[in-house]
C-alpha cells in the first residue's frame, strides 16, 4: 500500500526515527549527582519461550545470561541492555517483533533456535543494516547469508562432519537414510549428509516426518523396512522422547546402525538404552572442555542450581560476541561491528573459536561421546574424544 505524507509528517517521522535510533542504541545514562554513568545499549533477543523448541530456547535464554554476567564490565564502559520476546517458534511472529524492534532503533538482535526463523530473520538484518546474531539454529543457509548475519552456535555441516568421523573410514556402498522432521532443519540435515557421505561413496536417502507429528509409528515402519544399513537421526521437536520410543518399537536399532547426535540432558535415561556402546557426536557437554571459560560458566549455573545443557554455550557466546561487537566496533556504527566480529579468534565455553571473515562460520570444537550406566540407574556422558575445529571446518560459503 502506499501513503501520500505532507511536508510536516514527513518531518515530524524522521525526528522520530532519529529519536528511536538514538535511544535504541548507545545512551548516556547520568547518575544522582550528574555524573556520566556507563552508556548502554540495546539488544532485542528474540527466542522461543514457548512452541515446539521451547526447551532449547530455555537453554539459550540460560546461557545468554550467564554470558552477559560473564562479560559485565568489559565490554568498553558499555552496559547491555537486552529485551527478551518470545517467537513462539513461529516465523511470523519472529519476524513481527524484530520488525518492531528495529523500528524503535534497536541496531543488534539476536537469537532463536528454529533454523526456518533465522533464514528469514537474517534477510530483514540485511534490509534494514542491523546486526544479526543468531544462536542455536543450525542451517548452513545461515553462513554466508549476508554480512550483517553471525552465527553463536554450530552448523549442520558441523554435525554430519562430526559424524563422518564416526562412520568407518574405508567403507562405502552403504545406504544411509536421514530420518529427520519436514522442517529448514531436517532438510538442512539430509543436504550435508548427502553431500559428506555421499561424496564418501554412500548412497543417501531420506525420510521426513511432519513437524510435531503426534503419530510416529508409521514413519518408524518405514525406516525399518527401508533396507538401510545406518540412520542419521536430526530430531529437534518436543516429541523426541515419542520418535526414540516408536524407534525401538518397531525394532530399528537392531537392523541399522544409529547415527546421531545427543541431545539435551532430559533424554539421556530415554535414549541410553537404544545405544548402548554407540559413538554419539556432540555439539557440547559440559564435561568435555577444560578450559577457564567453561569452568565459570559450570560453576556461575551451579549458584543457580542449575547444569550447563546442550545449547547453554549458544546464548553464550552470543553475550560474548555482542560484547566485542560494542567494545571494539561503535554502537551506533553497524558496519564497524561487523568488522569487530569478523577474524575474532575467542575462547568459549567449547573452547577456542574463530569467526571466518569470508562466510562468518563459526569454527568451533565438537565432541564424541557415549552414554553409559551412571548411579542411580540413570545415563550418565562419557567423553571420548575432542574433535579439532580444522576438522570439522565446512567449506566456505561465499556471501550472496
Amino acid at each position: 500500500m502506499t501513503h501520500r505524507w505532507t511536508r510536516s509528517a514527513l518531518l515530524l517521522a524522521g525526528i522520530a526515527l532519529v529519536a528511536a535510533a538514538l535511544a535504541g542504541t548507545a545512551a548516556a545514562r547520568v547518575d544522582a549527582n550528574g555524573a556520566a554513568a556507563a552508556k548502554t545499549v540495546n539488544v532485542g533477543f528474540i527466542y522461543p519461550k514457548t512452541g515446539g523448541l521451547s526447551a532449547f530456547g530455555q537453554e539459550e535464554f540460560d546461557g545468554f545470561n550467564a554470558g552477559l554476567a560473564y562479560v559485565k564490565g568489559k565490554c568498553g564502559g558499555y552496559t547491555i541492555n537486552p529485551t527478551f520476546v518470545d517467537d513462539a517458534t513461529d516465523p511470523a511472529t519472529a519476524i513481527a517483533a524484530a520488525k518492531n524492534l528495529i523500528g524503535q532503533g534497536y541496531k543488534i538482535l539476536a537469537g532463536t533456535g528454529s533454523s526456518g526463523i533465522a533464514v528469514q530473520l537474517a534477510p530483514l538484518a540485511a534490509q534494514n543494516q542491523v546486526l544479526y546474531i543468531s544462536g542455536a539454529a543450525a542451517a548452513d543457509a545461515i553462513t554466508g547469508l549476508n554480512r550483517y548475519t553471525f552465527r553463536a552456535g554450530r552448523q549442520t555441516l558441523q554435525d554430519v562432519l562430526d559424524a563422518a568421523n564416526i562412520f568407518p573410514p574405508k567403507s562405502t556402498g552403504k545406504k544411509v537414510v536421514v530420518f529427520a522432521e519436514d522442517t529448514a532443519f531436517g532438510a538442512g540435515n539430509y543436504a550435508a549428509v548427502n553431500q559428506i557421505f555421499g561424496s564418501r561413496g554412500h548412497t543417501v536417502s531420506k525420510i521426513l516426518v511432519p513437524f510435531g507429528a503426534a503419530d510416529l509409528t508409521p514413519f518408524a515402519q518405514q525406516l525399518k523396512n527401508s533396507g538401510a544399513d545406518a540412520v542419521f537421526v536430526a530430531w529437534a521437536g518436543s516429541n523426541g522422547p515419542a520418535m526414540w520410543q516408536a524407534l525401538q518399537q518397531q525394532g530399528v536399532p537392531q537392523k541399522m546402525t544409529i547415527i546421531t547426535g545427543l541431545a539435551n540432558r532430559e533424554l539421556y535415561d530415554t535414549f541410553g538404552p537404544l545405544v548402548p556402546g554407540v559413538t554419539l557426536l556432540s555439539h557440547y557437554v559440559y564435561q568435555a572442555p577444560h578450559n577457564a571459560v567453561n569452568t565459570w560458566l559450570i560453576k556461575y549455573m551451579a549458584k543457580q542450581h542449575q547444569v550447563p545443557n546442550i545449547f547453554t554455550p549458544d546464548g553464550f557466546v552470543t553475550a560474548q560476541m555482542i560484547c566485542r561487537a560494542i567494545s571494539k566496533g561503535n554502537p551506533t556504527n553497524v558496519n564497524s561491528m561487523i568488522s569487530a566480529l569478523e577474524g575474532w579468534q575467542f575462547l568459549a565455553p567449547k573452547g577456542k573459536q574463530y569467526i571466518r571473515p569470508a562466510d562468518h562460520a563459526m569454527l568451533q570444537p565438537m565432541f564424541q561421546v557415549q552414554l553409559v550406566n551412571g548411579a542411580n540407574g540413570h545415563f550418565a556422558v562419557k567423553v571420548l574424544k575432542t574433535i579439532s575445529p580444522g576438522n570439522v571446518q565446512p567449506p566456505v560459503t561465499p556471501f550472496k
